[in-house]
């Protein structure tokens, strides 16, 4: 009778997930291709994310980076994304994490990188830097500061970081403006590659108005968490605004995770025969 109830519990618990844990679900039930499969960083604290990077090149975490990087710009060979969104459904998905690792590896190929911290009403990114500048765009497009004067070189990143600051005015009707318009045109000029980091799409606008102005757009979806529901909403919100993400991050992917379910010999990073081409 225990073995019957135990069984009866986990295939109700099966029956009951709406995540997604494999790209091959994700991309079938939205038509749209998953560009990396990025598993949990093991770093203790965000501010050690890019140290782990730095420390282990060849880890499984930094290789599906490089995996997403190369999906991403193998996108249009003819003109590469310059001005790239990432963003998801909601909070705590890995949408910063996986902006900064792309950020890094792309620094990595002797590129040019500017981080935007489009998420200013939360202002994230003084969780992985120390000593991150009070003021950043919105007293750029107010014209109080200028972008010399704000623009972030942390000495961890070889790139260069222009933070959020907050503000009173309304963060969507900042990002509409053309004077933003204007600003990321110039900053086309002097980088390579601009990654924003903007807020998820299901809380606020905001993501879809920057997107407007940009190249490619990533949206990352946390593995065996996110709901179908969330997505799918995302996408209705996302579409109304004319826009389609480039591509899916299938993000914090647990290794462990994936063999319990039953999918360690089907996805090579998770897999036995793995361990072999990563250093953890």
């Amino acid at each position: 009778l225990g073995v019957m109830l135990g069984v009866a519990l986990v295939l109700l618990r099966e029956l009951r997930n709406n995540s997604f844990r494999t790209a091959d679900d994700l991309e079938r039930q939205t038509g749209i291709t998953v560009m990396g499969q990025v598993p949990v960083i093991p770093a203790r604290a965000r501010g050690d994310v890019l140290k782990y990077m730095r420390d282990k090149p060849t880890s499984a975490a930094v290789e599906a980076v490089r995996n997403l990087r190369t999906s991403l710009l193998l996108s249009d060979v003819d003109n590469p994304p310059q001005v790239i969104v990432s963003t998801s459904s909601v909070p705590g998905e890995g949408k910063t994490t996986n902006s900064l690792a792309l950020a890094q590896n792309l620094i990595g190929m002797g590129k040019k990188v500017l981080l935007i911290e489009g998420d200013i009403r939360r202002r994230t990114l003084n969780e992985y830097f120390k000593d991150v500048p009070r003021h950043g765009i919105v007293s750029i497009l107010s014209e109080d500061k200028t972008f010399d004067d704000v623009v972030f070189h942390p000495e961890e990143f070889d790139g260069a970081i222009l933070p959020g600051d907050k503000s009173k005015v309304n963060a969507a009707d900042l990002f509409a403006s053309e004077k933003f318009r204007s600003f990321l045109t110039e900053l086309r000029q002097r980088y390579d590659i601009i990654i924003i980091d903007t807020p998820p799409v299901l809380v606020v606008p905001d993501a879809r108005i920057i997107a407007q102005s940009a190249d490619a757009m990533l949206f990352s979806v946390k593995w065996d968490s996110t709901s179908r529901a969330q997505v799918l909403e995302s996408l209705r919100l996302l579409q109304t605004s004319n826009i389609r993400p480039t591509g899916f991050v299938l993000s914090q992917i647990s290794p462990k995770g994936m063999k319990k379910y039953g999918y360690g010999g089907q996805y090579g990073a998770y897999g036995a025969y793995g361990s072999e081409y990563y250093n953890n």
